[in-house]
C-alpha cells in the first residue's frame, strides 16, 4: 500500500509518500480501505518530535480520523459482528475496550497509558488501516467520506469537554477561543444546539466571519481586542460562565479574568505552549473559579455522539482536501495556522 509516513522527527520535509507493508488483521479486526483521514495538531507535534505518546515508534503513519470501507474481516469479526465487506464506516480511534483477538490489543486504554490509532498504532494516512471491529460505526449512505473524517477527534473532544466535563447548560455564556479551528468549529455548533450563548475569538476578521456563520452570537479578533472588557460588555458585566480553551498560554490570563463568579475553564489542548501560571490566586479563590482538565472521551460516548452528528445538519467545516502524496503541504498549512476548519487527506 501507499502511505504518508516519517522515519525521523523534523519539519514537514521528513514526510515520505512511499510504499509500506499492508496491515495485518487479527481475528476480531477489519482492514479498512481509507477514503478520507483528517489531519490533527497532534500529528504535526509527533512528527516534529515535540511530544510522542507512550508506545510511539518510528517509522510512523499518523491519522486518527478515518472514514472508508471495509475490505477484509477477520474470522471472528466476520462471524460475530454485523459488518460486511464493502460497508461504509467511520472509526473510533480510541483503543479502549479492544478484544483480545485484535492485533491492536494492549496499546493503552486512554485512561492511563494513551492508546489511539494514529498515535501509537499506525493510522489513516495510508491506503489501508487495521481497525478493531468493535470500533467501527456505520456511515450514512448520503454522507461523504470527507464529512465523516471531520468527526472523531474534533467533535468528540468538543462534545466531551462541553458536556461531560464542563456540564454546559442552556442559556449559559460560553467563551470559545481559536474559533476557526476544527475543534472550536464543532464546539460553536454543539453549544448553540444546546441553547448556549457563544462568544468566539479568532486571529483574523476572516476567521471571525467563519465563527459568525456557524452561529456565534458575538466575535472578536483576539490579537487586537481588550477581550476581558469585550466579554463583560456581552455578558451584562458578569463574564463568561464557561471557557472552552485549547489555546493555552497565549490567552490563559485573559480567560481567567473574563470569567464570571463560579465559572469554569475547560482545558482540552495546549497549542501555544505547555506552561501557564495563575496570575492571581486571590482572584481564583475569591471568585470560586474552576479549572477543569478535559481527559479523553469514554468508549461509550462515541456511538451516541456520532448518532447526534448524523441526525443534525451540522457544518463539517473542511478547509482543504489534499491527496495523500501532498500531505506535507497539509502539515505546513496547519502549522502556519492558515486553515479554517479541518484539513483532510485522501489516498
Amino acid at each position: 500500500m501507499k502511505a504518508l509516513l516519517f522515519a525521523a522527527h523534523g519539519d514537514a520535509t521528513v514526510l515520505q509518500y512511499t510504499d509500506a507493508k499492508d496491515p495485518e488483521a487479527g481475528a476480531d479486526d477489519a482492514i479498512v480501505r481509507v477514503h478520507a483521514s483528517a489531519l490533527n495538531r497532534i500529528d504535526t507535534v509527533q512528527r516534529a518530535g515535540a511530544y510522542t505518546v507512550p508506545g510511539f515508534q518510528l517509522p510512523h503513519i499518523g491519522g486518527l480520523d478515518i472514514a472508508g470501507e471495509i475490505m477484509y474481516l477477520g474470522a471472528k469479526a466476520a462471524q460475530e459482528t454485523p459488518w460486511q465487506i464493502g460497508d461504509r464506516v467511520i472509526v473510533d480511534p480510541s483503543l479502549s475496550n479492544v478484544s483480545a483477538a485484535s492485533k491492536l490489543r494492549n496499546r493503552g486504554d486512554l485512561y492511563g497509558e494513551l492508546g489511539v490509532i494514529g498515535l501509537n498504532a499506525h493510522g489513516g494516512h495510508a491506503e489501508l488501516c487495521v481497525i478493531p471491529a468493535s470500533h467501527l460505526h456505520r456511515l450514512p449512505a448520503s454522507m461523504p467520506f470527507t464529512t465523516a473524517a471531520v468527526f472523531p477527534t474534533a467533535w468528540m473532544t468538543a462534545h466531551h469537554s462541553l458536556f461531560s466535563i464542563g456540564k454546559l447548560k442552556q442559556g449559559e455564556i460560553l467563551l470559545i477561543h481559536a474559533a476557526a479551528s476544527g475543534v472550536s468549529s464543532a464546539a460553536i455548533q454543539l453549544a448553540k444546539a444546546a441553547g448556549a450563548i457563544v462568544l468566539a475569538t479568532a486571529g483574523s476578521p476572516e476567521k471571525c466571519d467563519h465563527a459568525t456563520a456557524l452561529g456565534a452570537d458575538a466575535v472578536a479578533v483576539n490579537r487586537d481586542s481588550d477581550l476581558v472588557s469585550w466579554v463583560r460588555d456581552h455578558s451584562g458585566g458578569r463574564g463568561a460562565n464557561m471557557v472552552f480553551d485549547h489555546v493555552g498560554p497565549a490567552l490563559w490570563e485573559t480567560s481567567l479574568f473574563a470569567m464570571a463568579p463560579q465559572a469554569r475553564l475547560v482545558s482540552c489542548g495546549n497549542t501555544t505552549g505547555d506552561s501557564v501560571s495563575i496570575p492571581s490566586l486571590g482572584h481564583l479563590f475569591s471568585q470560586g473559579l474552576q479549572i477543569l482538565g478535559s481527559d479523553a472521551y469514554r468508549y461509550s460516548e462515541f456511538a451516541p455522539a456520532w448518532a447526534y452528528f448524523c441526525e443534525n445538519n451540522f457544518e463539517p467545516c473542511i478547509d482543504t482536501v489534499y491527496g495523500l502524496k501532498d500531505g506535507a503541504k497539509a502539515h505546513q498549512r496547519l502549522e502556519q495556522n492558515l486553515a479554517v476548519g479541518k484539513l483532510i487527506l485522501s489516498p
